[in-house]
């Protein structure tokens, strides 16, 4: 468990009252990449949102990035989200903000306060998504990979140990989702660990990784051959 940057044992996935995953058994050590498949409503997500606090662990052991999940409170949420990245499917960018402050306003939330240092660490993390030089447009001015891009360098803010990216690629066109998963390749030869959300086949085997399976209420490792 030393290694691990996130840890389930016999851990019960509920979506409100509702059992989804049941004995959940996860261990995911420091720069690991596991994709996360199933069909829509096999728990994919409901696990996700339990790992970054939306739902609480209600039985079972769980940790991540040093965060004991039965025991996690409300008022430790925004502590978890400094150690972990988030990117969602469908960006989650606030459309009346520039880049700039979309990015200042996580980190400010997140307790920085420094203007310099502020400025410095978005440009840093919008150089490495290559969105440097679009940082006073608005998400709608964007198109759909470069708000990825940006939601991407969000994600990167505050160095997280873990990214956990829900359908990352799911508003994307091909083409698209190929450049957006060559940046997470990047990300995680950084040393990053990544547990990615996906239902696209085709991205699964062009980067393979280790795979798991959410499927009649269990979660389950599988061979990457039996997706192709």
């Amino acid at each position: 468990m030393e290694n691990s940057i996130l840890y389930l044992e016999n851990a019960d996935i509920y979506q409100r009252d509702n059992l989804v995953l049941s004995k959940v058994n996860l261990k995911i050590d420091k720069g690991e990449w596991y994709y996360l498949i199933g069909k829509t409503g096999s728990g994919k997500s409901s696990l996700m949102k339990t790992l970054y606090g939306d739902l609480k662990l209600q039985r079972g052991v769980g940790s991540i990035a040093g965060f004991d999940l039965k025991k996690l409170k409300e008022k430790d949420i925004p502590f978890l989200r400094r150690k972990i990245g988030i990117v969602f499917q469908d960006f989650k960018l606030l459309n009346d903000r520039t880049v700039f402050d979309n990015l200042s306003f996580v980190l400010k939330a997140t307790g920085w306060k420094d203007k310099e240092e502020i400025k410095q660490k978005i440009e840093e993390v919008l150089e490495k998504v290559g969105m440097k030089t679009k940082y006073y447009k608005k998400p709608f001015e964007l198109s759909g990979g470069e708000q990825q891009r940006v939601a991407i360098a969000r994600a990167l803010l505050n160095d997280p140990e873990l990214i956990l990216a829900d359908e990352p690629t799911g508003n994307l066109d091909p083409k698209t989702s190929l450049e957006v998963m060559e940046l997470l390749n990047e990300i995680h030869k950084s040393g990053k660990s990544v547990l990615m959300a996906t239902h696209d086949y085709a991205l699964i085997v062009k980067f393979k990784q280790k795979t798991i399976k959410c499927e009649g209420g269990e979660l389950f490792e599988m061979a990457i051959e039996a997706t192709t």
